[in-house]
């Protein structure tokens, strides 16, 4: 067993204001994202305006936000939040869904191509590759903050959490961070330049994404208030199932163009 290394999840306090590592985390995805995003621009020697990159990440970010607390209440816990409709509002109390956050950001980028008339499938590409690193750093905040912590086991590298009990955990944040981050960005930073039809790249993120949460998920604890569908299944692996269907249709879409 590894000890966890219990870091601060506070990076500095002033009074009642305090600096999250978490909040770091998105800070540090969004603008290593959006570098890079203006990289790819600019080599690509695309046309786009000024402001275009800008007013591009308000939209992403909006969208990202608000889809992805409501994809938490929908997809997680629909049944309280009908209850309590107010707490919907309190974010502080946490509750994000990765799977919302995309449909959110993918809605507010569709949104804001179509107001620009600019090629909906060729922005998603640019944009996609980079998204691992915002999900890779997310899930060392969710480390750090010492939740979404894996299932009992008793491997070697197991760590007992602060907030999971006395027994031993996977630690598949890192197991997250790893292949939905540090994999995910590499694969698909390399077949960015490959001459897919526009398109194919946000497929393979959707398809590699889904298949790797499907099979994290396995280690993971299922949220409480959900448990197990089926017996077997968590809502993440059916959420990310339909990814990976959806991302399937896009490519024999996408071909048949």
């Amino acid at each position: 067993m590894i000890p966890y290394p219990n870091i601060d999840p506070e990076i500095v306090k002033i009074g009642p204001f305090a600096v999250r590592w978490y909040g770091m985390m998105y800070l540090m995805g969004f603008a290593s994202s959006y570098l890079l995003v203006r990289y790819q621009i600019k080599k690509k020697g695309i046309s786009l305006g000024k402001d275009f990159v800008e007013s591009l990440y308000s939209y992403l970010i909006l969208g990202l936000l608000i889809g992805a607390r409501l994809g938490y209440v929908i997809f997680y816990n629909l049944s309280y939040y009908i209850q309590h409709p107010l707490d919907i509002f309190a974010v502080w109390h946490g509750g994000m869904s990765f799977h919302g956050g995309l449909i959110g950001s993918v809605i507010a980028g569709i949104l804001f191509c179509r107001k620009l008339k600019v090629d909906i499938w060729q922005i998603a590409d640019i944009v996609i590759v980079t998204a691992p690193i915002g999900l890779g750093l997310g899930r060392l905040g969710n480390f750090i903050n010492g939740e979404l912590y894996g299932r009992v086991t008793d491997v070697p590298w197991a760590m007992i959490f602060p907030t999971g009990g006395p027994l031993p955990r996977h630690p598949s944040q890192l197991y997250e961070f790893f292949l939905e981050g540090v994999v995910l960005f590499s694969v698909l930073w390399i077949l960015k330049n490959k001459g897919f039809r526009t398109g194919i790249l946000s497929s393979l993120f959707i398809i590699f994404y889904g298949v790797f949460r499907f099979f994290v998920e396995f280690f993971r604890e299922p949220d409480v208030q959900v448990g197990f569908i089926l017996g077997v299944f968590t809502m993440g692996q059916i959420l990310s199932a339909a990814m990976v269907f959806l991302g399937l249709g896009i490519i024999y879409l996408r071909k048949a163009v």
